[in-house]
């Protein structure tokens, strides 16, 4: 599952499988994905599609979803409005592609909750099993268990601890815990270390137990699944089952595009060896890398009449205001910093992407255009206005203006955006969509490594900034991967 697709989970309900991830600060929340047979998934939508949750307000992490009685519950992190510490909550559904309701949030302990997962004991017994965020304020990270009432919408009786980090390769967290029973034993896979950004040095470890509540038995191979040439930091997943056939749906970093492209899905195969244990060939992803990253080229000519779902925009802001009409999108610009946003996840490190945009027809004052964006506040942008091209630059919330040229009077002016290994970005204009002129001209490429996140990558966005009441029209978006 290419792009930033981090803590991914899955479960299968009928014949269907179904999956999700964390989407932390991009809306729409939570996507959900649907397949059939593990490889080929389609996006059907999200957990919160347009509304935040009223109690949270950020760190929408670490999906997980539990079915039961023919109803789909979503335990999932995110940060509470009130004290500002993380939770884990649960929403319920119906159906597994949704509407689902929210509950709110199960527990928030002091140092924060995190990373959620439902299982039931050996007597039938649904308990949650989290992660107190103890890393956060240099502690321990236990991992807990407490029951869970018939409404699944709160905890009762007494929290049980099941293990901490006490091993080494474990550095200064155990985390993201996915449970399976197998023969007898509870098998609970876990993430330790360092999670995200260049410096990360994940990896994920398995303990098991014959009771859910312990005593917990951490392999002695651990960690089970680590690093090799062409995946990084390898962890945080949910086990599945297919034919007989064992999996771990879990994420890792590319080694080629790294951070810039963020944690990508993974299906890593593993079997369970004569000391039933769980064992992953050479103890590493065995998924090769993608040759050919032009299967994942994006071209919108804004067909039909809404934007597609794999559109997202920060959830900072409200979800942005857009009308599809006769093959063109019209977005409603925004004041504040780079303006409106409107983005999609990247799946390469080395691409080109471009936009046309009406030029004769966007007001005064108003500027829109083509940008990578790592977040609201680290971004670069080739942006079109007041009859000029500008390149922003926006690193840590301050903005400039390195470049700009005037255009000669056209109808459409295209932009385009072209980028090597996440790092060294090119802009250019056309009035003709033939004949490009660099901006700047005189230094054709400029610095990105700043612009990802520490636990995401980086999007491609149209921009519309002004008044609130204008709007930028766009007649498609572009991005072509490196063959």
């Amino acid at each position: 599952m290419p792009g930033d697709f981090p803590d991914p989970t899955i479960t299968k309900i009928g014949d269907t499988y179904w999956a999700s991830a964390t989407s932390a600060e991009w809306g729409a929340v939570f996507p959900i994905f649907s397949s059939k047979n593990l490889l080929d998934w389609e996006l059907v939508g999200h957990i919160f599609p347009e509304k935040l949750p009223d109690w949270a307000s950020s760190n929408f992490w670490a999906p997980e979803f539990h079915y039961e009685n023919g109803r789909t519950y979503l335990y999932y992190t995110a940060r509470s409005k009130q004290g500002g510490m993380l939770c884990v909550a649960v929403a319920s559904a119906d159906h597994p592609a949704g509407p689902y309701h929210d509950h709110g949030p199960l527990v928030g302990q002091e140092a924060g909750s995190i990373d959620g997962f439902a299982m039931p004991d050996e007597n039938g017994d649904l308990f949650l099993i989290w992660k107190e965020d103890g890393n956060s304020c240099q502690q321990e990270t236990p991992i807990w268990a407490q029951r869970l009432n018939d409404e699944r919408t709160a905890l009762i009786g007494e929290a049980t601890e099941l293990f901490t980090n006490d091993v080494r390769w474990e550095g200064p967290l155990v985390e993201g815990s996915a449970l399976v029973r197998h023969g007898g034993w509870y098998y609970m896979f876990y993430a330790g270390n360092s999670c995200c950004g260049k410096g990360c040095n994940y990896a994920t470890g398995v303990a098991r137990s014959r009771n859910l509540l312990g005593p917990w038995e951490k392999h002695q191979q651990n960690p089970i699944l680590d690093r090799n040439d062409v995946w990084k930091c390898p962890g945080h997943g949910t086990v599945t089952e297919m034919d007989g056939r064992w999996f771990l749906l879990h994420h890792a970093y590319a080694a080629e595009s790294h951070e810039f492209v963020g944690r990508q899905g993974l299906l890593s195969e593993f079997t369970w060896n004569a000391q039933e244990w769980p064992e992953f060939v050479n103890r590493s992803p065995q998924a090769p890398a993608l040759a050919d990253m032009t299967q994942f080229n994006i071209t919108d000519e804004f067909e039909g009449e809404a934007l597609g779902l794999a559109w997202q925009w920060p959830i900072t802001a409200p979800k942005p205001t857009t009308t599809v009409r006769h093959g063109q999108l019209h977005l409603t610009a925004g004041a504040s910093r780079l303006g409106t946003i409107i983005a999609r996840r990247t799946h390469a490190a080395t691409y080109k992407a471009a936009t046309t945009l009406d030029f004769t027809n966007l007001p005064v004052d108003t500027f829109a255009g083509l940008a990578a964006v790592g977040d609201p506040y680290n971004a670069l942008a080739l942006m079109a206005g007041n009859g000029q091209v500008q390149i922003w630059h926006v690193k840590s919330g301050k903005q400039q203006c390195l470049a700009q040229a005037y255009v000669e009077p056209c109808d459409t002016l295209t932009l385009r955006l072209e980028v090597w290994g996440g790092q060294r970005y090119r802009f250019a204009y056309s009035t003709d969509g033939a004949t490009w002129q660099p901006l700047p001209t005189e230094s054709f490429t400029l610095n990105g490594t700043y612009l990802p996140p520490w636990d995401r990558g980086v999007r491609v966005a149209l921009i519309a900034q002004g008044a609130e009441h204008t709007t930028a029209t766009f007649n498609n978006f572009i991005v072509l991967n490196k063959r």
